[in-house]
């Protein structure tokens, strides 16, 4: 199974499957959740309980052209400080609505970049956020950082207010690349931002790297990624790049006949694996690598390990809220999307309302369904003793779906009494697998390459 005909006969070459961050999927969102429903389940959380806080801020300096977050230039100050204080209002509508005693156990900070805030926005929305939610026992709170926007005095702002881990992308170290992707960051300038974090005690530092850009080989995979490793991150997400120029424009700059193909990205990404492995990093899931003693690699070993909209994570909270334009927020109820345009956010929120446009509320099978595949996804096997103690579901229609999902590939995965098991030489498979378990239309819109 490990031979690339046997993988291309099931079909990993040619799929395009979601990376399920979640259950369901974002393109099933609909309109059955709106302001007045999201307010309400803000209001059940139970006192006294930790939640997560994710803040979304959606400019860049300039806009990368292999991105396809929901951001937008600006050359001043002037809309990202309007944008403060939207984020600020839209906090005090949660702070209306919190029950007492609730606390933080992850605060994130994304975009965008969130460093292009200059030090007095960052202090003053920082102290706005803790007002309202406190940072909890062992709480984590994590920053992404552009290395090409980052000063000292910015990241004593940071460091002042509480941040404990850092967030990097790199992407790639070579010139080309950079030059083909539109995002020029030397190596000297991103080990620069890194010394200037661990100045501050900041020990936590993670490293996004990117497989399947244009040009990249498995030589100019391994420099950058042992220049990486030199850098010495606690965590690291190695994400395949997404070319979607249907629904990214700013892609159309990026020539597609200078991307690798299929087959030569799963090389890519063995490549970069292998050292990742060999610098004694524990692989986390399908994309993720961790030091011995990190937090996902204790949560992994743990059976803790965790899926969500910023990747694999340690977080054991059942709430995530989402704060600015486009975040969503997760409930035990379903999840809730906040309008995706700043200027209709904007507006709802300066007319006192929340901007929630869209999301899902769960309803049959979703639930169970959604841990299926985070266990897939996390761990490569499904336990059925906690699915059946968990879910509304007998051990008959369980070992129906598992068969279902094993006649799929071929007989390739093992099924017990225990449960599902992938073996290690299918997990490449892994989304495709997963994707057995998705209820939902694939067809409804279009997700990325399955390697």
């Amino acid at each position: 199974m490990t031979v690339k005909p046997q993988l291309a006969k099931l079909g990993l070459f040619d799929a395009k499957v979601p990376r399920y961050t979640s259950y369901p999927t974002a393109p099933q969102f609909s309109n059955d959740v709106e302001a007045s429903l999201y307010g309400d389940w803000i209001s059940g959380i139970k006192p006294g309980s930790q939640v997560s806080l994710y803040i979304h801020v959606p400019f860049c300096r300039r806009l990368c052209w292999f991105c396809a977050c929901r951001t937008q230039g600006t050359q001043t100050d002037n809309p990202v400080i309007a944008y403060v204080d939207v984020l600020k209002a839209e906090l005090d509508l949660l702070a209306a609505r919190l029950p007492e005693d609730v606390t933080l156990s992850r605060l994130h900070w994304g975009g965008g970049t969130p460093t292009l805030l200059n030090p007095d926005l960052m202090r003053d929305l920082a102290a706005r956020i803790l007002e309202v939610v406190p940072l909890g026992p062992n709480a984590e709170f994590s920053v992404e950082i552009d290395p090409n926007e980052i000063d000292e005095a910015r990241l004593d702002a940071l460091a002042e207010a509480g941040m404990n881990r850092a967030s990097i992308g790199v992407q790639d170290f070579d010139a080309e690349i950079q030059k083909t992707i539109g995002r020029i960051q030397s190596y000297d300038t991103t080990r620069e931002a890194v010394d200037m974090i661990r100045a501050r005690g900041i020990t936590s530092l993670n490293a996004d790297i990117l497989y399947g850009l244009p040009h990249q080989t498995k030589a100019r995979m391994t420099e950058s990624v042992q220049k990486l490793l030199s850098l010495s991150p606690d965590r690291v997400a190695l994400y395949g790049y997404a070319h979607v120029p249907w629904m990214a424009k700013r892609q159309q700059l990026i020539p597609s006949d200078a991307l690798p193909t299929p087959e030569e990205r799963l090389d890519l990404f063995d490549t970069a694996r292998r050292l990742f492995m060999w610098d004694n990093y524990a692989e986390i899931g399908i994309d993720h690598f961790a030091t011995q003693d990190d937090g996902l690699t204790r949560a992994l070993k743990a059976g803790q390990l965790k899926r969500n909209f910023q990747g694999y994570t340690d977080d054991q909270a059942d709430v995530l809220i989402g704060v600015g334009a486009s975040s969503i927020s997760r409930f035990p109820q379903g999840y809730a999307q906040n309008a995706p345009a700043t200027s209709a956010h904007t507006k709802a929120i300066r007319e006192g309302r929340f901007s929630t446009s869209r999301g899902h509320l769960f309803k049959g099978q979703d639930v169970l369904r959604a841990r299926l595949i985070e266990a897939l996804m996390c761990d490569f096997q499904i336990n059925s003793s906690e699915i059946l103690r968990d879910h509304d579901i007998t051990k008959a229609e369980l070992q129906g779906m598992y068969q279902k999902a094993n006649a799929a590939f071929d007989g390739l995965l093992r099924t017990t009494e225990e449960g599902l098991f992938i073996p290690i030489e299918a997990r490449p498979l892994t989304r495709m697998i997963a994707g057995s378990f998705d209820a939902y239309d694939l067809s409804k819109a279009g997700h990325s390459s399955a390697i």
